[in-house]
């Protein structure tokens, strides 16, 4: 077997790994978003929608479906992954894993590939529910699902940096609580921040979420706050910066030899 043949059987069984583990719990890692955003909509979309009007040329229903299904994507791909890798700490085969003779790359891409699974899963059954509440019409295909894996692949990425500094299950649960969901709710999933006044539309430039929902957005509506290429260009730094941390990370062994 070639050495390219093995990294892809690592990648394979640690992909498969994690595809079983949030599928045996269905009930517990999908189900959960699925009603939630139904809620949304209700809410928001029927109740209070109806009385805010149009937004961006669009009722205020179709506005808010591209935010609240990238918020459930980027949950659950954090979820996945930094509950996941933990677990690994916690059991410590993860130690297994690194003195194996698959590079460090492979074992990353293998958990943010299981990441990313849920969370396409999540935001398709999302979408769907969408579409019982809503008409739209795609825009761009493309956009939608680049912006779509690439803001799983992102907070993929953010939940394995949260993993590797954890020291017990509570904090796993401290950035999604105290920062990302704060930075969701702030990055335009439920208003234009063409809305706020000057100085607070400066603020928000500095949330990289609102760079996803808003070239998601566009993908979707064809309307955005900020320029897709800008959009693209924030997302892809974020990337490969974050990239860069987990793997100098698994190689120094922070958070995981002892």
């Amino acid at each position: 077997m070639s050495r390219w043949q093995r990294y892809r059987v690592t990648l394979t069984t640690i992909l498969v790994k994690e595809v079983l583990r949030f599928s045996r719990i269905w009930v517990q890692t999908v189900l959960p978003s699925v009603i939630t955003t139904a809620l949304y909509f209700v809410i928001f979309g029927r109740l209070i929608g109806e009385r805010i009007g149009p937004m961006d040329g669009y009722p205020y229903l179709d506005f808010i479906v591209p935010g609240l299904v990238l918020m459930a994507v980027i949950t659950n791909t954090y979820a996945n992954v930094v509950s996941s890798f933990y677990s690994s700490k916690f059991s410590r085969f993860i130690e297994e894993m690194l003195v194996s003779p698959a590079p460090n790359w492979v074992i990353l891409a293998g958990y943010v590939a299981g990441g990313v699974a849920r969370g396409l899963l999540v935001g398709v059954a999302v979408i769907t529910v969408a579409m019982l509440f809503t008409d739209i019409r795609i825009h761009s295909v493309g956009i939608t699902l680049v912006v779509f894996l690439l803001t799983a692949v992102l907070f993929a990425l953010a939940g394995f940096i949260n993993a590797i500094f954890a020291n017990s299950f509570d904090d796993i649960s401290i950035v999604p609580t105290f920062i990302l969901t704060p930075l969701t709710y702030l990055g335009g999933v439920f208003y234009s921040i063409d809305l706020l006044p000057p100085f607070w539309q400066s603020v928000s430039l500095a949330n990289p979420i609102l760079y996803m929902i808003n070239a998601f957005r566009y993908g979707l509506l064809g309307v955005s706050d900020i320029p897709l290429g800008v959009a693209f260009a924030i997302v892809m730094v974020f990337i490969v910066g974050l990239t860069l941390v987990c793997l100098h990370l698994l190689r120094r062994g922070v958070g995981i030899k002892t």
